[in-house]
């Protein structure tokens, strides 16, 4: 491996890649998309050096938006990673890229397997699985490595708005009826980067989430009595009380097993990740 390179380097996940360089002895080189569209492939094609690795963070996360806007959504979530997964296979470099549990239904009681059937439910979630369906046609030893609930809590991040709301609002109403597993974006970069370096014994799709599972309820909770607030001020509501364009999974826990089996370390329980990620923005 000459070098590690993080596409959609300016996001929550890409940027944390590239706090860890002094864990690596190989460059970790970041490029937002001002400085790589992916969906362009000579540009791709360009950036991709031969014994490289790249981690593809890029994506168009906006769910919503995604719903009125799938031509865009599309083209930077299932083109751009075909570019990539194009410019590996002839550079002859490793494909990290991370997707989302947005491809499943959620409309089950237990956590995902990797094999489990897909059934994206919005239009982020068929781009997401185009994506992956794209890099499998292409480059077939790719690692495509699904995640959940990811925040840093800076910015528009689930995490960060309870903190604002925490500052702003004397109480907030949280949807109960949705359950998933937080992910710390430091934690998921510092899983990405051992599967860099090891391989994860050649695994091709991988879950990797912190371990546990709440409701979207739960983890405000968790927020406001993490900064010394009252959670009781977080009061429940239902997901019929917050209709959104796109539908989220009521259902959309990923299971470590695949993670484990790879011999990679299991993320954290996600009450302790959030805890440390409290502590940090304070």
């Amino acid at each position: 491996m000459k070098r590690i390179l993080v596409t959609g380097a300016r996001g929550q996940l890409g940027g944390r890649l590239l706090a860890l360089q002094d864990l690596v002895d190989v460059p970790i080189v970041g490029v937002g998309s001002d400085e790589l569209d992916i969906t362009d492939r000579g540009a791709v094609d360009a950036w991709v050096e031969p014994g490289s690795v790249v981690v593809n963070c890029a994506a168009y996360t906006a769910v919503d938006a995604a719903e009125s806007d799938e031509e865009t959504a599309a083209a930077v979530n299932a083109t751009g990673p075909r570019n990539l997964a194009s410019a590996c296979a002839r550079a002859g470099s490793r494909l990290i890229h991370v997707s989302t549990d947005y491809v499943f239904a959620g409309d089950r009681a237990v956590p995902y397997e990797t094999d489990d059937p897909t059934d994206p439910q919005t239009v982020y979630g068929r781009t997401k699985l185009a994506g992956e369906l794209a890099i499998r046609e292409v480059l077939p030893d790719a690692q495509i490595v699904r995640t959940a609930w990811v925040y840093t809590g800076v910015g528009n991040d689930f995490v960060a708005t309870m903190l604002r709301l925490e500052r702003d609002r004397d109480t907030v109403q949280v949807v109960t009826d949705q359950v998933g597993s937080p992910t710390y974006s430091a934690d998921l970069a510092a899983g990405l980067l051992e599967l860099a370096r090891t391989g994860g014994g050649g695994a091709t799709t991988l879950h990797a989430t912190n371990s546990g599972t709440a409701t979207w309820f739960d983890l405000a909770r968790a927020v406001f009595e993490g900064v010394g607030a009252d959670p009781a001020r977080v009061r429940p509501c239902s997901s019929a009380e917050f209709v959104r364009p796109a539908p989220r999974p009521a259902y959309s826990a990923l299971s470590p097993a695949s993670w484990v089996a790879a011999g990679l370390t299991p993320l954290r329980p996600w009450q302790d990740a959030l805890g440390d990620a409290l502590a940090r923005l304070e």
